[in-house]
């Protein structure tokens, strides 16, 4: 009995450590993303300023395509990403000074904010909806790590 004992403790203790470094990895990325970059404000800080100069653009039909769009993730981190992607697609409206966010500025910024992986499902509900893919090809060429904090220079303004 003792035996068995011994084995469920330190099992026990395993799986308190992995489970202990698997909350301290995600805290440990928070804590990276409200560090004050060089101009002295964080990513984190970006997403804010971005989602409070772009809230009044979004109409009904945007919102409802962003919300299927965030479908497939998790529902315990779809609140971070539709931030985060919504902040993005702010962004790309503001960069290229538009009234309100068009279908147009919310595919480009969805591209410009998700990782490589989820473009396939991306593609996958512009096929569902009869929209045109070729026109953000140059996008999908590209991943999210190749864009950078100078990506508005690289980006092709319409």
């Amino acid at each position: 009995m003792s035996v068995i004992f011994d084995y469920l403790i330190i099992a026990w203790g395993f799986i308190m450590i992995g489970l202990m470094g698997i909350g301290g990895f995600f805290m440990f990325r928070k804590f990276l993303k409200r560090l004050p970059k060089e101009d002295g404000k964080s990513i984190m800080d970006w997403e804010e300023y971005y989602m409070d100069k772009s809230k009044h653009m979004w109409e009904e039909n945007e919102k409802k395509m962003l919300e299927e769009l965030v479908s497939p993730v998790p529902e315990l981190f779809r609140d971070v990403a539709r931030h985060k992607i919504a902040s993005k697609i702010g962004e790309v409206a503001l960069t290229k000074n538009m009234n309100k966010i068009n279908q147009d500025v919310l595919i480009q910024g969805y591209i410009l904010a998700t990782p490589k992986r989820d473009h396939k499902f991306l593609r996958n509900k512009l096929e569902q909806k009869n929209i045109d893919v070729k026109p953000y090809e140059q996008f999908f060429s590209q991943s999210q790590n190749d864009y950078s904090a100078d990506w508005d220079k690289r980006y092709k303004k319409n």
